[in-house]
């Protein structure tokens, strides 16, 4: 991103410049996250109470962005506005499709004005619980900064509100129904529209999408021991075996390390380099995303990508952070054969000997029914429920 042109633009008003003053420290590049900001004082205990599922513990809320169903309410609905993009075309939602695990069925994510993107579009159940966002780096602590990415990067362009900005905030304030949305979810505020309201709204909604009530988690934490089939529990004797090792990152009522709520003591960051490239025979992955490598300038740190969340894997094809692998059966093959060759093309070479993966990533052999089992027991983390819930889905299409 460009920020010295981005920091030279004028805003229509102090809020936004404060807003992206802060912008600095939350890019690429930044050596820590700075706080939001702020007016300085302490805003209202938050009142609201999530719907947890049993045995899921309080996701963590920063103070300066207490949760409120106002709050809420406006960002559901900015998070499906089109007209929230630089040209008008493109929402939140365009990339986090509801029934898709509010992933996409792309490889690689692609911008508003058609730049494709480097990276496979994340789902968003149980988001809230990530102890980092974006798949590589460590300065993205929640989901205030996470958003600024594809809000206002530049390279790639996703959300492409970089000098749109007075044209976005004019689209979103002639809708009358705004008026009363961010009148309620910001009172003390006269309901300003600016982006640091937007951006809370809409972290304040992304963090209700939690999803608990799988079949894995009905017959786990919920004790309907007949939710789960028997191949099922097979597969799940094979994911959290040492002989397959998956657990050790996927671990969890998350699924994965990366895992943060009310009450952590320790964070985990959980990124790992899985063997998925060798370009050159010395660890390298291709130049368009060399992951944590990026953030830390460590070169132990190429290749590793953050461990996601496996709620709702099967419905999030494609898989990892490039989209590379269409199936889980594709997954499943990478990791039994520790790592994966490419015999061709400009990023062959054999993962299976990158210095720099994992040592979880050893390879293990499966029998045909093995491996039947371990997708049921993928496919038993899929939250029927979540994929078609009303509280996430589209406002628009909802009001008569």
């Amino acid at each position: 991103m460009n920020m010295a042109t981005m920091n030279d633009r004028s805003t229509s008003n102090r809020g936004n410049r404060l807003f992206y003053a802060g912008l600095l420290a939350f890019l690429p590049g930044a050596c820590v996250p700075a706080p939001m900001p702020g007016d300085g004082t302490e805003p209202p205990p938050s009142t609201y109470e999530f719907r947890l599922p049993q045995g899921f513990p309080t996701p963590v809320v920063p103070d300066d962005n207490p949760m409120t169903d106002e709050k809420i309410e406006l960002g559901r609905h900015l998070f499906y506005d089109t007209r929230l993009s630089g040209n008008g075309l493109q929402a939140c939602a365009s990339c986090h499709i509801p029934e898709h695990g509010f992933a996409e069925p792309r490889t690689t994510a692609v911008g508003s004005t058609g730049q494709v993107t480097a990276r496979n579009a994340p789902g968003l159940a149980n988001a809230a619980y990530y102890s980092t966002y974006t798949w590589s780096s460590k300065l993205l602590l929640r989901f205030e900064q996470q958003m600024l990415i594809p809000m206002f990067g530049e390279d790639p362009i996703e959300m492409g509100i970089t000098g749109n900005e007075d044209v976005v905030l004019e689209r979103i304030r002639d809708d009358d129904r705004y008026t009363t949305l961010f009148a309620a979810a910001f009172p003390d505020d006269a309901g300003a529209f600016d982006f640091d309201h937007i951006v809370k709204a809409i972290a304040c909604f992304l963090r209700t999408m939690i999803a608990g009530d799988s079949r894995w988690h009905r017959a786990i934490y919920q004790g309907e021991d007949a939710a789960l089939g028997d191949a099922a529990r097979r597969g799940a004797e094979l994911f959290f075996s040492e002989r397959l090792e998956c657990h050790h990152c996927h671990g969890g009522f998350h699924f994965t390390q990366a895992t943060r709520h009310d009450g952590t003591v320790f964070q985990e960051g959980s990124f790992h380099n899985i063997g998925l490239y060798n370009v050159n025979d010395e660890g390298g992955y291709p130049p368009s995303d060399t992951g944590l490598l990026k953030f830390t300038g460590d070169p132990n740190d190429m290749g590793k990508f953050r461990a996601p969340s496996l709620q709702n894997v099967a419905a999030t094809a494609p898989y990892f952070h490039d989209g590379s692998a269409a199936t889980l059966r594709d997954v499943i093959a990478v990791y039994e054969a520790g790592g994966r060759l490419l015999e061709s093309g400009p990023n062959a070479g054999d993962g299976r000997t990158n210095p720099l993966k994992s040592g979880f990533i050893r390879g293990f052999t499966l029998t045909d029914s093995e491996r039947d089992d371990l997708i049921a027991f993928l496919e038993s983390l899929t939250d029927d429920r979540f994929l078609s819930d009303p509280r996430f889905g589209n406002p628009f299409e909802q009001e008569p």
